[in-house]
């Protein structure tokens, strides 16, 4: 594929594919993986503690002598403690979510460090550019893991992004293949950030149990809830069920806090409690049937791009 757009060009990197930063999933054998295949990875820091963080950091840094980030949702307790092991173990490229972009933007640059935003709506994406960004990451309700509460999808979005902002945007949310990577782009994306179809791979730091439940989902497995606390998108399973048993009772915020209870997504994702533990994919989870290597997905991702290109050419 043609290799060289805005994106390429702001991280230093062969192809416009991004492998997303989740927690419980994706730690630095995946992150070097995907960095080595020609994309770029990330090290997912919201579900590490510091000292682990630096450690990701260090192993990448082994693994790979190409661009990788780490991403970082700034509702973190230790939030000052990560970004400054992040600007000393020298990262140099920092995907934000769950905050203010003007918080840490300008303090990272300063560093050396690129930035990018993680938005799920039009003024949110708006907002992120006038803090000075160096790129948006548009997420439709779609994608997996905590969610956007407008309920804007991946198909819509982009297109209404790029209407709004000049800097180069990033299409994430319901896109596992080649062919959702080139619809993206024909809406207006310079690249896509993939999340879901990296969790079925050997290098993600979740547990077997969960991958071989991600594999067999169909339509209409995943669901989004607990809109509430925080919209997350998640399988369905006994957990689940219990939301939903607790709902019908109509009720209160603590009462939905007190059944989440503290680890549920590492109960589920990381240890493999497929009942009782929070299971967070995506959509497209209905499409991915198997697990295989990172290296191996970014390669059919960029052969699937091309075919559906030639497609698209002769209609």
């Amino acid at each position: 594929m043609a290799t060289q757009n805005r994106i390429t060009e702001l991280f230093n990197i062969e192809y416009p594919l991004i492998q997303a930063g989740m927690i419980w999933a994706s730690g630095w054998k995946l992150a070097s993986a995907v960095s080595n295949a020609g994309g770029l990875g990330i090290i997912g820091s919201g579900s590490m503690y510091p000292e682990v963080l630096r450690e990701h950091i260090q192993k990448c840094q082994k693994a790979t002598n190409k661009p990788f980030a780490v991403n970082v949702p700034m509702l973190y307790p230790e939030i000052d403690r990560i970004m400054e092991i992040i600007i000393k173990e020298g990262v140099k490229i920092v995907f934000t979510s769950a905050g203010n972009p003007k918080t840490w933007t300008k303090h990272l640059q300063e560093h050396g460090i690129k930035v990018v935003h993680v938005v799920s709506s039009v003024k949110f994406a708006i907002k992120s550019q006038e803090a000075g960004v160096d790129a948006v990451v548009a997420e439709g309700f779609e994608a997996g893991g905590h969610n956007g509460r407008d309920e804007t999808t991946t198909f819509t979005l982009i297109p209404m992004v790029k209407e709004k902002i000049s800097i180069p945007l990033i299409a994430a949310g319901g896109i596992a293949t080649g062919r959702g990577m080139l619809a993206a782009m024909v809406l207006g994306a310079d690249a896509v950030q993939i999340g879901s179809r990296f969790v079925a791979t050997p290098e993600a730091s979740s547990h077997k149990n969960f991958k071989e439940m991600v594999v067999s989902a169909k339509e209409g497995d995943t669901v989004l809830t607990l809109k509430e606390l925080a919209p997350v998108r998640l399988l369905k399973n006994k957990f689940y069920e219990d939301i939903q048993n607790l709902y019908a009772k109509a009720p209160s915020k603590e009462e939905l806090i007190e059944l989440l209870g503290r680890a549920r997504a590492k109960k589920g994702m990381f240890e493999g409690d497929l009942e009782e533990g929070e299971l967070e994919i995506g959509q497209i989870s209905g499409l991915i049937h198997e697990i295989k290597p990172a290296a191996e997905i970014v390669n059919e991702i960029l052969r699937d791009f091309e075919s559906a290109k030639k497609e698209v050419a002769n209609y």
